[in-house]
């Protein structure tokens, strides 16, 4: 257990659409501070979950509160959810990550401006900076929303795959930032489904399929077992049922702290 106040707690939680439940019955807190990766099975509700956090999807049950106001939270989301033929350049969608702080329609300062080359320089993306983004490897786009992190400064960060195809150099570039917004203090959510990758550089994890399957030190997550149980839960899941009540010999995963 942490003596660290939570930063996201999940009170009786089911996320889904068109009432169809993606997860369900999640009864969890995230502790301020945390870095824990979000692991599972495909269709298993990583995504799902990080989106009910932003408030994209909404709750069809239960409760999702977090400590950290909305204009200090900050959501990446998998490069297949952005639309590349948006007719921006690098260094304007970089500048996004400063609208909390000056605003979207003001004009930016000189040291503004500043910052932004700062983030893209730190990323190293300088000379892209007039790239339409349509124009961008996968590698090049992923270290420019990244720069955009850099500059929305938010204390709760949400990462869906953001590890995903691209090369070894960047994803290592990438973890550091991460690594290094973690001994800052930050809490960060990653979604990720390079299980070596996590091994390495994530203490904690969640293991999702539908359904809470474990959460922990990432070593005892990730055990055969749990693996193989998070498998078979998937496989299993009705994409097609309604909403299920908490049945009495459901197993309970009553607010189980990361610690």
């Amino acid at each position: 257990m942490s003596d660290k106040a939570p930063s996201l707690c999940f009170s009786n939680v089911t996320l889904g659409y068109d009432q169809h439940p993606a997860v369900h019955h999640l009864d969890l807190d995230v502790a301020k501070g945390q870095l824990l990766a979000i692991v599972g099975p495909n269709g298993g509700g990583k995504s799902t979950l990080l989106k009910g956090v932003v408030g994209t999807v909404k709750p069809l049950e239960g409760k999702i509160s977090s400590q950290t106001p909305v204009s200090h939270t900050a959501y990446l989301p998998q490069q297949s959810d952005i639309d590349r033929s948006f007719p921006i350049s690098l260094i304007d969608m970089v500048a996004m990550g400063l609208w909390r702080r000056h605003g979207a329609y003001r004009g930016f300062s000189r040291s503004c401006h500043k910052e932004v080359e700062q983030a893209i320089g730190r990323i190293g993306l300088r000379g892209f900076e007039k790239r339409p983004i349509g124009t961008l490897s996968g590698g090049q786009l992923q270290r420019a929303l990244f720069a955009r992190l850099i500059l929305q400064d938010a204390d709760l960060i949400l990462l869906d795959e953001p590890f995903a195809a691209i090369d070894s150099r960047t994803a290592n570039d990438l973890i550091s930032l991460v690594l290094e917004w973690h001994r800052a203090g930050k809490t960060i959510l990653a979604v990720t489904h390079d299980l070596h990758q996590v091994r390495e550089y994530f203490p904690t994890s969640l293991l999702l399929a539908r359904e809470l399957v474990a959460i922990g030190d990432t070593a005892d997550v990730l055990s055969a077992e749990n693996l193989l149980r998070a498998r078979t839960l998937t496989e299993a899941f009705d994409d097609h049922a309604h909403v299920c009540e908490r049945g009495h010999d459901h197993h309970e995963h009553d607010h189980d702290e990361v610690a």
